[in-house]
């Protein structure tokens, strides 16, 4: 292998590291800003309204898809995304300035102004710093409204799910090649070469023999791993280790990166992967390890 083929095994995972570690830090301003995403944490059917809202908005992009909709899409993919970024740009003007007229019109022009750099200037390195803000934001917004027992049934029945949906209807592949065309930046990039752009080339055929310009991770891989990190994090009465991370949360980081080299292992043979098995996997045994290490695995479930 030569060095450029190296660069997703140091990129991807140090962008799934600051995710979580941002994701952790956002938790406290999201959780005082009252952004929960279901009123019971403990619930587990939320898991399964989760798994809902995925399948219909999954359905209604291949419909737009197939039938030329792709304008559709990107307006309501730039909406969800100033959306998010008003939930994270909020969060922390509540925490610093209170309710306040100065935390509004702030929280307004850098949701705007981010959401804005992304469609104007979309080169990698931009995609990828707001990329992983997003990420990390949704990962909060979820890991401080699921506790861990419906967070795992969650990553599980996902696990299955993106199997099926690569691997035997191949339907994601479908949208994913889909959303690339369209160079939604909904993912992560990783460059090949020095001279890359993603704003001018895509994902179009690279100069080096015949090679893409870069390696791609969706958000998604990003951020669903992550939500057990936040959620061992909030809900997990665990002591802290390392900074504020316990042991059932420094398992989870850990497992998700272990995760994620396997991922990239197999990405790197050329064809595409599911990524939430080996990741949501990785995280969900890391994190039950150290429950065990811990001796607080009857309190990490909630029992």
């Amino acid at each position: 292998m030569q060095i450029r083929d190296w660069l997703p095994f140091i990129g991807m995972p140090l962008m799934l590291l600051f995710v979580q570690l941002i994701a952790i830090v956002l938790s406290i301003p999201m959780q005082e800003a009252g952004l929960a995403a279901f009123e019971d944490p403990t619930s587990v059917t939320n898991p399964l309204i989760f798994i809902g809202m995925l399948l219909a908005f999954t359905l209604v992009l291949l419909i737009l898809i197939k039938k030329g909709g792709k304008r559709i899409i990107g307006l309501f993919i730039a909406f969800s995304i100033f959306l998010t970024f008003t939930y994270i740009f909020g969060a922390l003007g509540l925490w610093f300035f209170g309710i306040s007229d100065v935390a509004a019109v702030a929280t307004l022009l850098l949701a705007g102004g981010a959401t804005a750099l992304l469609y104007l200037y979309p080169e990698w390195y931009v995609i990828d710093v707001l990329g992983v803000l997003i990420s990390a934001g949704i990962a909060s917004i979820f890991g401080i409204s699921l506790a861990v027992l419906p967070v795992l049934v969650l990553l599980v029945l996902l696990a299955v799910y993106d199997a099926i949906s690569v691997y035997k209807t191949k339907h994601m592949i479908t949208l994913a090649e889909g959303v690339l065309e369209m160079k939604t930046p909904i993912l992560v990039v990783v460059p090949k070469r020095r001279d890359y752009s993603f704003r001018k080339e895509g994902l179009d055929i690279g100069k080096d023999k015949g090679e893409r310009g870069a390696f791609v991770m969706g958000m998604g891989d990003l951020i669903m791993p992550s939500i057990l990190v936040v959620s061992s994090y909030v809900f997990v009465a665990a002591p802290p280790v390392v900074w504020v991370l316990s042991l059932p949360t420094l398992g989870a980081m850990i497992g998700s990166l272990a995760g994620l080299a396997v991922l990239l292992f197999f990405v790197n043979q050329g064809k595409p992967q599911a990524g939430l098995p080996p990741l949501n996997g990785g995280a969900i045994a890391g994190f039950i390890l150290g429950c065990i290490l811990a001796g607080t695995l009857s309190a990490c479930f909630g029992v």
